[in-house]
């Protein structure tokens, strides 16, 4: 049974046939077919999207009616998050005494 990672809480949620538009986090509520959770996600992508021909979806973590929509098993996207990001920025500038 295929599963897909939501990307509030981390809870692998198992689903049959196609994740619907307004399937529902059981744990957290969070809305599942979303970007966040989409194996097409990536924040460093224009867009934040590896699928060329999608419609721009400004709001990641609400449900969209995107046809590119491919459950993943990533927990929220590739990469590292913008807290991660910016720690690292400031390690890098940060004065040596």
């Amino acid at each position: 049974m295929p599963e897909v990672i939501c990307f509030g809480c981390q809870t692998k949620v198992p689903f049959e046939g196609v994740l619907g538009r307004r399937s529902e986090c059981p744990k957290c509520r969070a809305d599942l077919h979303v970007c966040k959770n989409c194996q097409h996600h990536d924040p460093k992508a224009y867009n934040e999207c590896l699928e060329p021909s999608a419609d721009v979806v400004k709001e990641k973590d609400r449900a969209n009616f995107c046809d590119h929509f491919t459950p993943g098993n990533k927990a929220g996207g590739s990469g590292p998050s913008k807290d991660d990001l910016k720690k690292a920025a400031e390690a890098l500038f940060r004065k040596k005494s």
